[in-house]
C-alpha cells in the first residue's frame, strides 16, 4: 500500500519438538496413562510402547487445524501418525532426561502458562452477551467502507527508511508529486533506501485504519504512514465496488462483536487481578515504570506495543 543438525543444536531442536507432548504428559499428572485412561473410558486410537494415543488427543487436533467433518476422517489418520511420531520422539527424550535441561523446562514452563491463561479467557469470555440484531445493524451502517461501500483496492506501496527529521521532507514531497514513477525517481536520486510492492486488498483484509483512509481517497492518491524504521506511503492506484449486504455481513460482524466483548470481559478482571495482586520488580527492571500494555492482548500485539 502507497500511504501519507547435529550436536547441541540437533539435540535443542528434538527438544522443542518435543515440548506439546510432555507439556500434555505434565498436565495428565502422575500413574500409568493406559490404566488412567481405560479407567477414564476414553476412547484409544493407538498404543505406543504401552502408552495410549486416545481420540480427544485427534479431535483436538483437527479442531486446532479447522478440518472439514467430510475432511475428518483422512485427516484423522495423518494426525495420529503424527501423534504416534511424537510420542515415539517424547519417550525417547525422557530416556535420554532431556526434560530435565533447563531450557526444556522453560518451554514447558510456559507452553503450561499459555493453556491454562487461555483456557482462563475462554472461562471468563464465555459469559459475554450475543450482539443484537440492532448492533449487528448499527455496526453495518457505521463502517460503510467495509460493507454497503465496500471495494477491492489495486496497491501500490514504498517501505521508505527515513529518520524522524525526514518524515516532512517527504510528506511535502508527496504532496507535490502525483505521479508514483516520479516519486520513486525522486527517492533513488535522494538516497532513500525503499522497497517498492503492490497488492490487491479487500477493505477487510487491510487495518483497520487504513481501510478507513482508503476508502476517503479517490484512485490515484495516497497515503503516508508511520512505519517502524520510517515510512510506509500507499497508493490507491485503483479500486472496484463490491458492496456486501447486511445478511451477507451478519455472521462476522456477530463474530467480531462477540470477540470484542470476550476481550473486553478478560481485560476488565485482568486488571482487577492486577490491581490486587502483589507485584515486584527486580534487577534491570526495577524502579522503571512498567509499560502500558493491554491485558486482553496476544504475544502478538508484542510488536505493535513496543514500537
Amino acid at each position: 500500500m502507497l500511504s501519507s543438525a547435529r550436536g547441541p543444536g540437533r539435540r535443542a531442536a528434538a527438544a522443542a519438538l518435543l515440548v506439546a507432548v510432555a507439556l500434555a504428559a505434565s498436565l495428565a499428572g502422575c500413574g500409568d496413562p493406559t490404566k488412567r485412561e481405560r479407567r477414564a473410558g476414553v476412547e484409544k486410537a493407538a498404543s505406543v510402547n504401552g502408552e495410549a494415543v486416545t481420540m480427544p488427543q485427534i479431535d483436538l487436533a483437527l479442531q486446532q487445524r479447522g478440518v472439514r467433518p467430510e475432511q475428518a476422517q483422512a485427516a484423522g489418520q495423518v494426525v495420529l501418525e503424527r501423534l504416534i511420531h511424537q510420542q515415539l520422539a517424547a519417550q525417547r527424550a525422557a530416556d535420554l532426561k532431556l526434560d530435565r535441561e533447563p531450557r526444556v523446562q522453560l518451554q514447558l514452563d510456559a507452553a503450561r502458562r499459555e493453556v491454562l491463561a487461555r483456557a482462563y479467557a475462554e472461562h471468563v469470555g464465555a459469559g459475554a452477551a450475543r450482539p443484537t440484531a440492532d448492533e449487528i445493524r448499527r455496526y453495518y451502517d457505521e463502517h460503510p467502507w467495509l460493507f454497503g461501500e465496500r471495494r477491492v483496492y489495486s496497491l501500490q506501496e514504498l517501505a521508505i527508511e527515513a529518520r524522524p527529521e525526514q518524515v516532512d521532507e517527504l510528506r511535502g514531497r508527496l504532496a507535490e508529486t502525483a505521479d508514483i514513477g516520479a516519486l520513486v525517481e525522486w527517492l533513488r536520486a535522494s538516497g532513500y533506501r525503499f522497497a517498492a510492492s503492490q497488492a490487491v486488498r479487500a477493505a477487510e483484509q487491510l487495518p483497520p485504519a487504513s481501510a478507513k483512509a482508503l476508502a476517503a481517497l479517490q484512485d490515484g492518491q495516497a497515503l503516508l504512514q508511520a512505519a517502524p524504521t520510517g515510512v510506509r506511503i500507499v497508493v490507491r492506484a485503483g479500486s472496484q465496488p463490491q458492496p456486501v449486504t447486511l445478511e451477507q455481513a451478519t455472521p462476522a460482524i456477530e463474530a467480531l462483536l462477540l470477540a470484542e466483548r470476550r476481550r473486553t470481559l478478560v481485560r476488565d478482571d485482568l486488571t482487577g487481578l492486577r490491581r490486587e495482586a502483589k507485584v515486584a520488580y527486580f534487577g534491570r527492571f526495577a524502579g522503571a515504570p512498567p509499560p502500558a500494555v493491554d491485558p486482553a492482548a496476544s504475544d502478538g500485539a508484542l510488536d505493535d506495543e513496543t514500537r
